[in-house]
């Protein structure tokens, strides 16, 4: 029997993959903080050339059974069967325990060509991948998805073959492919979902919150929470949810907490990278998910900083 990434009987909160921005470095801050009960990588494109599974050697560094102990999902990205099914071989003989297929990402050629959300747009084809990645696959199997490419009834014409295939849980965001993150999440599609289904469901999208949160596990029966956005403008949603910490922050805590996680992440990042440009990138990323109405200028000041010195100087202004 597949062994699932968190313990049978809890209730899991995960942390989304966010390409670009859910690096190792972030998951370390994750991880020593607030612990999520599964990370996962950002997604490892999958290239359709005969030559390799399409996994870059920087891929293969971040390829795991786990992270500080933190079980890590491998997400792979990609649409031709023969290549998918190399790339989850290779990655597990690197050590990855757990894959997931992404089958949700909406932007460039992930929405519009037939990789990522765009595996929606060609149905039939998935009655051959999903099976075939499944054989290949020795630990859990599991997909993020949209409710559909353009039809938010898709998905539940999906849930027979992922059920007969052996998919092991799915992580549902709420919204079709062609919406990006347009409009709200309609997470009475994802009860739905759940209603109709065996697998367990992983609720995803506009989890901002500790309301939000119990909120949507109250009322879908999700089997657990996926947070992304959320996750990056307050990390300590984690512990909010949990009620190990304030389910709403006063205002100097707010400061106080967005402050020590920009200066630690600044520090992460230049241990990472000696190039200032870079980190600071990384760091101003972070606070394009922030949107504190109350620190709206020291925020500025901050994205305004063009040095490391000039951005520690202007975190001041926070704690």
């Amino acid at each position: 029997m597949t062994v699932l990434p968190w313990q049978p009987g809890t209730t899991p909160l995960m942390l989304a993959p966010m390409q670009g921005l859910t690096n190792r470095a972030l998951r370390a801050y994750f991880i020593e903080h607030v612990r999520p009960d599964v990370i996962f990588t950002e997604f490892m494109r999958v290239n359709t050339a005969p030559a390799g599974a399409g996994l870059t050697a920087a891929d293969l560094r971040d390829v795991a059974t786990e992270q500080e102990g933190v079980p890590l999902v491998v997400q792979l990205v990609g649409h031709e069967r023969e290549a998918l099914v190399l790339a989850a071989r290779v990655a597990q003989e690197a050590g990855a325990a757990h894959i997931n297929l992404n089958m949700g990402c909406p932007y460039g050629r992930m929405g519009g060509g037939l990789t990522g959300g765009g595996m929606l747009r060609c149905p039939d084809d998935l009655a051959e991948v999903i099976p075939a990645l499944r054989e290949a696959i020795d630990g859990s199997f599991s997909v993020k998805i949209r409710t559909g490419y353009d039809d938010p009834d898709q998905i539940l014409s999906l849930l027979p073959l992922f059920e007969s295939s052996g998919v092991d849980f799915l992580v549902l965001h709420p919204r079709t492919v062609v919406q990006k993150f347009d409009g709200v999440a309609d997470h009475g599609v994802t009860a739905q979902v759940v209603r109709e289904t065996r697998l367990p469901v992983i609720a995803n999208g506009d989890i901002r919150s500790a309301a939000d949160g119990g909120r949507v596990l109250g009322e879908t029966g999700a089997a657990g929470l996926m947070l992304g956005r959320g996750a990056i403008a307050d990390p300590a949603l984690f512990r909010r949810l949990r009620g190990v910490v304030n389910r709403e922050p006063g205002r100097e805590e707010r400061r106080t907490e967005v402050g020590r996680y920009l200066r630690e992440m600044l520090t992460r990042y230049g241990q990472l990278s000696c190039d200032d440009t870079q980190v600071l990138n990384k760091v101003k990323e972070i606070i394009a998910y922030l949107g504190d109405p109350e620190l709206s200028k020291p925020l500025k000041e901050l994205l305004r900083a063009r040095t490391v010195g000039a951005f520690e100087t202007a975190l001041h202004g926070l704690c």
